[in-house]
């Protein structure tokens, strides 16, 4: 059973959030990674889960994540890169995943797989790729609590901002105020201070940044950066 207790109460669609990305940290030293991304103004800690087929490339598990999770106190927004997030679901809540994010091009039933994430106790976030039409997401827009839109084709870190993505950050802030919610738009792709704020602009509050905050001589003054974007 996963822990009821969030350590940060999720903000509002309206707050600026800096989630660094573990991809890019330096694995040898996981607990003390999260601790500096902590200590440098971190609000949420982003994790990558890549299984080798939904995208070509295979990061790390639900150790990783209990690990951090058992380690340091962060918000845990996981990411799901897999064929088959319905399947994997019950281990990453097990493993303390505060908000779990699928994709909906994933093979799973979407609906089902959202209404399991939140019955978990958990936040559910679905997310698109680049390719994906933004129409695709909105039968689940009331479903959900962030709407992840990838500004990179997922599947490796370091890769060039997608600046074709903005139509659709635009639309999803449309969508989300015509409709009267309140889920979070988040960006993951070459997010650094410059990009950040383009994505503001368009509507997007949850920056994932991964090269451009743990590589960075200063991690503290890139968050500051891309949060003041």
């Amino acid at each position: 059973m996963r822990r009821i207790f969030c350590p940060v109460i999720p903000p509002t669609c309206r707050d600026r959030v800096i989630s660094p990305s573990l991809l890019a940290a330096d694995f040898s030293r996981v607990r003390d990674e999260v601790t500096r991304a902590i200590t440098a103004g971190s609000d949420w800690m982003h994790l990558d889960i890549m299984d080798g087929h939904f995208v070509d490339n295979i990061s790390f598990g639900p150790a990783m994540v209990q690990t951090v999770h058992e380690t340091n106190d962060i918000f845990l927004d996981v990411h799901l890169m897999v064929s088959r997030p319905d399947h994997f679901l019950p281990r990453f809540v097990s493993a303390g995943a505060d908000l779990i994010t699928v994709h909906v091009e994933a093979e799973h039933d979407v609906a089902d797989t959202l209404k399991k994430i939140r019955a978990a106790g958990c936040l559910a976030g679905l997310a698109l790729n680049p390719a994906t039409p933004i129409e695709d997401v909105r039968p689940f827009l009331n479903e959900i609590d962030l709407l992840l839109c990838m500004t990179v084709v997922p599947g490796f870190g370091g890769q060039a901002f997608m600046p074709e993505v903005l139509p659709k950050i635009e639309t999803a802030a449309r969508w989300r105020e015509e409709l009267g919610l309140a889920f979070h738009i988040e960006v993951d792709g070459g997010i650094d201070a410059k990009t950040a704020g383009i994505c503001g602009q368009a509507g997007a509050n949850v920056f994932v940044a991964g090269s451009s905050t743990f590589k960075a001589p200063d991690m503290a003054a890139a968050i500051l950066a891309i949060r003041e974007a």
